[in-house]
């Protein structure tokens, strides 16, 4: 499964750091760019898809709220 995401990166004084737009409470950091995408998968794939199987379905519901 693929997830196009929208990330807020910027330049610390020794990493470079990201925050996901729709999931903010998802943010790590990396020693280059190509780090700090690779660190945020694997936080997105912990936060999202912890604790389900990995046979799984997915469907699109829409919520009132």
């Amino acid at each position: 499964m693929k997830a196009r995401l929208k990330m807020f990166y910027w330049k610390s004084d020794r990493f470079w750091v990201g925050k996901l737009v729709d999931h903010p409470e998802i943010m790590t950091q990396g020693e280059t760019i190509e780090e700090l995408e690779e660190n945020m998968a694997d936080a997105y794939r912990m936060m999202v898809f912890e604790d389900v199987p990995i046979e799984h379905k997915t469907k699109e519901i829409m919520l009132a709220i």
